[in-house]
């Protein structure tokens, strides 16, 4: 099966250029590059699918560039945004780059040869070009007609009362510029990217002929939906970044378990280097079943594993484990940091806890609605705080169960009501 059969089979194609020639284009082995603006201090998993197909290229032989956007994250791609975007100040972005170069190479190989990876910042060819020059060699092949005729401007134009500045309308000549340097630069002849960036493509595509008489092809990739309709990659607590320090991997790891049945086989062949006929088994083997499908653990395994490692992959079984057994005596500091960091619900203990009843701190911390059902899971032994049950005789001596000799790590208690419900207090001082 050739590389593109194998997309294909995975649904990971939404459009090419060249009719066809690409099979034929990629039979020998070529440079590819994606772009990658830096519109955060870290890539969030939207990022994912484009970062995975590079690596899928490359262990197909073929030479990946990450290209990272120092200039275009300067703009801000338009793209079917509902809205104009802030600008960021370049010192801003700077930082932002360096962070993006380094989860980049989280995913593609920097030491295997002929086709070992680059990454690029578009800035070094636009930090000192000359706005003259740029609209009589980059300009001056762009048809405003063309432009704005494409669906992702054509959006923006129509959306009464937004409209686009010319600030984000050039965006689309900045990215081609990208494509005609990189081929001029490296012989990249392939670009990939989300399906918002057929226009940016084919506009790089069309630069690069024009400037250079290459012959290049684009190819994207579908943006990520679910199944009901609601915004894949974002909870109830935010975005699920690739950035352990904004996602721990404990978070990350319970964000693949928790995917619905109906998407859980699409994300597998999304995300994971299982083969497609390994899926299938998969879902066939789930289909005959009785009981909780197996797709969602190996999924949330293999997803992990790729983006925080064996390390982030071990700490988030341990942590998971913990929870669902009510056995957390050996989780580490370390454990107890990821599940403060987005994890769990959690919250410094107030200064005053000591003359407030247990009742009322748990309420405070949203773990109930009011103190009835704390009250009544006091009464049947139903709260844990580090694994102990307590009963109604602390409820006026919360001082007695928050001692800092029996915190964990020195600070830390887990609260458990019932048999879901947790939150994390923090002793402080």
């Amino acid at each position: 099966m050739t590389l593109l059969e194998d997309l294909d089979r995975r649904g990971l194609i939404n459009q090419a250029t060249g009719d066809g020639e690409l099979t034929q284009h990629l039979s020998e082995s070529r440079t590819l590059y994606c772009g990658f603006d830096p519109t955060a201090d870290s890539l969030h998993i939207g990022s994912l699918v484009p970062l995975l197909t590079l690596k899928r290229f490359q262990a197909a032989g073929h030479q990946p560039i990450a290209l990272v956007g120092g200039a275009t994250g300067l703009i801000g791609d338009p793209s079917f945004k509902a809205q104009e975007r802030s600008l960021n100040t370049p010192d801003v972005v700077a930082g932002w780059v360096e962070k993006l170069k380094n989860q980049v190479s989280q995913f593609i190989d920097f030491d295997c040869g002929e086709n070992s990876a680059l990454v690029a910042n578009n800035l070094d060819w636009t930090r000192e070009l000359n706005v003259l020059d740029f609209l009589r060699d980059v300009g001056k092949h762009f048809s405003v007609n063309n432009m704005v005729n494409k669906e992702s401007v054509k959006q923006r134009i129509q959306r009464e009362g937004e409209g686009i500045s010319f600030t984000e309308f050039s965006y689309m000549l900045l990215q081609s510029m990208d494509f005609s340097e990189l081929y001029k630069r490296n012989s990249c002849t392939l670009q990939i990217g989300g399906s918002d960036q057929w226009g940016n493509i084919t506009g790089g595509v069309d630069l690069t002929r024009r400037q250079h008489r290459g012959k290049v092809y684009g190819l994207t990739l579908p943006l990520v939906t679910k199944a009901d309709g609601t915004k894949f990659g974002k909870t109830e607590s935010g975005t699920i970044w690739l950035d352990p320090k904004r996602t721990s991997p404990y978070a990350f790891y319970q964000f693949w378990l928790n995917t619905a049945d109906a998407d859980v086989y699409k994300f597998l062949r999304y995300f994971t280097f299982l083969s497609v006929d390994e899926i299938e088994a998969i879902e066939q083997a789930d289909g005959e079943r009785a009981g909780k499908p197996e797709a969602q653990s190996i999924l949330s395994r293999e997803v992990t594993r790729l983006v925080h490692g064996e390390e982030g992959l071990a700490a988030a079984e341990r942590i998971s484990r913990a929870l669902f057994s009510g056995d957390i005596a050996d989780l580490s500091a370390s454990d107890l940091e990821q599940l403060r960091l987005d994890g769990l619900p959690s919250s410094a203990l107030p200064k005053d806890f000591g003359e407030q009843s247990l009742i009322n701190i748990l309420v405070d911390a949203g773990m109930a609605p009011s103190g009835k059902p704390v009250k009544d899971a006091l009464g049947r032994n139903a709260v844990l705080i580090n694994g102990q049950a307590v009963g109604m005789s602390v409820n006026a001596e919360p001082a007695s169960v928050f001692e800092r000799d029996k915190a964990m790590s020195d600070s830390y208690f887990i609260v458990r009501l019932g048999k879901k419900k947790y939150h994390l207090f923090t002793l402080m001082g």
